[in-house]
């Protein structure tokens, strides 16, 4: 069988078998992988640890017909170490891994820019120089740019007016003016809007300078934005605290 290698992201985990396990990767060239790792449940295997959810390996893999097979395993970060220990950064851990998951739709269709986002995510989690929830809100707005849901907090979505505007759809992409303005349409604060804005563009100062409750109603409408944009609802959603 073809080898081939590859650094990856650990998205998720299942049993296979009484030993083994099917892991669900994103990687950086091969994008979203399903592998089977023989062996990693006995107590002897020497890298069960190295495949657990979050961390960051250096992979080499066997190519295979249905699902490839993982050859070796070598840890280049174990963001897990600084995820797992802290529940709010594993809950927001565990959704932009769910996420990573559900926007990469294709197997093995290259997917370098969501890879190096989650990759930068996490390392932005484990750090701790920015709140959990605030890290989880700019990596999913930025994840659905990426997957082409880029959203408007500046602009008009449909007739591309200059705001600042004071409505926001999510259905619709973004921001709406007075003229444009769909029913059931968000009222948030224009606090609020500024805080989406640099979430998305980056901007932390903007983020570590706003109220509480532009934080908070920033987050809803992330949540709102990313439930539209995706299939299925994200299981992992429901246990994050907001």
């Amino acid at each position: 069988m073809p080898l081939y290698r590859d650094e990856a992201v650990v998205l998720r985990t299942h049993k296979l078998g009484e030993a083994d396990r099917i892991i669900t990767l994103l990687t950086r060239h091969h994008g979203r992988v399903r592998a089977v790792a023989k062996g990693v449940r006995r107590t002897t295997s020497r890298w069960g640890s190295r495949l657990e959810p979050f961390t960051h390996v250096d992979l080499q893999l066997a190519e295979g017909r249905s699902l490839d097979t993982i050859t070796q395993a070598e840890t280049l970060t174990p963001f897990h170490s600084g995820i797992g220990l802290d529940y709010d950064r594993y809950t927001a851990g565990t959704v932009m891994l769910e996420t990573a998951e559900r926007l990469v739709v294709e197997e093995k269709e290259p997917a370098l820019q969501q890879f190096l986002l989650l990759v930068g995510g996490l390392r932005a989690m484990v750090s701790g120089e920015h709140g959990p929830g605030q890290v989880l809100d700019s990596y999913l707005l930025r994840s659905l740019a990426v997957a082409g849901y880029a959203p408007s907090f500046d602009h008009c979505v449909r007739c591309g007016t200059e705001g600042p505007h004071r409505f926001f759809n999510p259905a619709a992409g973004g921001v709406l003016c007075t003229v444009c303005r769909l029913p059931g349409s968000a009222t948030p604060a224009l606090g609020t809007l500024q805080v989406l804005g640099a979430l998305l563009a980056g901007e932390w100062p903007v983020v570590h300078g706003a109220e509480p409750r532009h934080l908070r109603e920033a987050s809803g409408l992330v949540a709102a934005y990313l439930a539209w944009h995706v299939e299925r609802g994200l299981r992992s959603l429901e246990h994050l605290e907001r």
